[in-house]
């Protein structure tokens, strides 16, 4: 691939605008020296304004949500692409999530440009595992985790009963949910079902995947040993 269209799918400007930044001398190799249109370089050997390029096509990265911010490009309010350094915004192909979460949910949220990759993880034969961690309004009842285990439960409006999930009580109004499917607000609704309200939702999460260290509202790539042994193969 062409230099110019490189560094322009990669969202620093368009094509005419890169090339004008080869004019100016603002594309170098990794010593300093200034390159041309023309040039064939490898992509870790390429800097602009003195700085390596953005991660190549391909990639996978992590970050905490915090609530407020959709999972949208064209939402009026927070969005979580304002999180991201801006030209993320404007990659070819598309930054996208991987799948949603929800404005009042925080936590894990997966992002890639690797459309056959988003489809692997958000597929349903993938069964890929999710935890959320929820605080709920009442005090649990004591038979939420046989219901919720025993792959019967209904949610209103749908003719499908849920897969079993698991959960995992760490004290009454505390319980983390283990998931291997993705239907509209299925943890919320499925406390709904058994006659709770979840005032605060986390994921936690997502395969052999977890935030770690990572603060709200920091993001960090997914390194390709991660992928390999976080079911994503």
């Amino acid at each position: 691939m062409k230099l110019v269209k490189h560094i322009a799918n990669l969202g620093y400007g368009s094509r005419k605008e890169v090339q004008w930044m080869f004019r100016e001398g603002r594309i170098t190799d990794a010593d300093g020296e200034v390159l041309y249109a023309d040039d064939v370089v490898d992509h870790e050997a390429i800097r602009v304004d003195g700085e390596r390029l953005d991660p190549p096509a391909g990639l996978l990265l992590m970050l905490n949500k915090p609530v407020g911010y959709t999972c949208s490009t064209k939402d009026k309010g927070r969005i979580v692409y304002d999180l991201l350094p801006p030209r993320f915004r404007l990659r070819s192909p598309l930054l996208s999530t991987v799948g949603r979460l929800d404005r009042d949910t925080s936590g894990l949220l997966l992002m890639t440009d690797d459309g056959g990759l988003l489809h692997r993880i958000v597929s349903p034969k993938a069964h890929l595992p999710k935890r959320y961690d929820a605080t709920l309004a009442q005090d649990l009842r004591g038979d939420e985790a046989d219901v919720f285990a025993s792959g019967t439960l209904m949610l209103e409006s749908e003719d499908t009963p849920l897969k079993p999930a698991t959960l995992d009580v760490r004290d009454a109004r505390h319980a983390s949910l283990v998931l291997t499917e993705g239907r509209y607000h299925q943890v919320r609704r499925m406390f709904a079902a058994v006659g709770n309200h979840v005032e605060a939702l986390h994921r936690s999460a997502v395969g052999g995947l977890t935030l770690g260290e990572l603060a709200p509202g920091e993001w960090r790539l997914v390194s390709d040993e991660e992928r390999a042994s976080s079911l994503f193969q």
